[in-house]
């Protein structure tokens, strides 16, 4: 846990060791990514070789792990005795990164759904809005009959002195 500068630091004898939960999880994601490479497995395959041979070749005293390999299949085991509880911490770190990534997701969808119902509402109301006011082509045709209506030759009018 990182030290806070707004409280007063806690003095006394601790039991359990002390360590930061997230540096650990950073640490332990290094560690899975690294695991789960095409260069571990490259090195991991030339270390057990350069073991085996060694164990196999060297005459003599130079064996410090003979033919059956106990000691490489201990190293080997407790690797990965290591590696799945790591591998673990990585997934679980990741799958509450990928919730809290959903849960925003999530929340700009809500939104965007919002915002788009709002949006047809409004263009329905400017639909209904427009069917009472006089459209383009209307407004055209009733000049076109205004102007055909004073193109024909009226009639004189009567004049009302004799």
């Amino acid at each position: 846990m990182v030290d806070r500068l707004d409280q007063p630091r806690q003095r006394g004898l601790r039991l359990r060791p002390h360590y930061d939960p997230e540096a650990f999880g950073q640490l332990s994601e290094r560690i899975a990514r690294f695991l789960g490479t095409a260069r571990f497995l490259v090195y991991m395959t030339v270390f057990v070789a350069v073991w085996v041979m060694w164990n196999a070749l060297v005459p003599g005293d130079g064996k410090f792990d003979p033919y059956p390999f106990i000691f490489l299949t201990l190293m080997l085991s407790l690797q990965a005795s290591y590696a799945a509880p790591l591998i673990l911490l990585a997934q679980n770190r990741q799958d509450d990164r990928d919730r809290i990534q959903t849960d925003i997701d999530r929340a700009a969808a809500e939104r965007t759904q919002a915002d788009l119902e709002y949006l047809t509402r409004e263009i329905a109301a400017l639909r209904i809005a427009l069917g009472d006011v006089a459209t383009r082509d209307y407004v055209r045709s009733e000049l076109q009959r205004l102007l055909e209506d004073l193109q024909q030759p009226q009639p004189p009018e009567p004049s009302d002195s004799p």
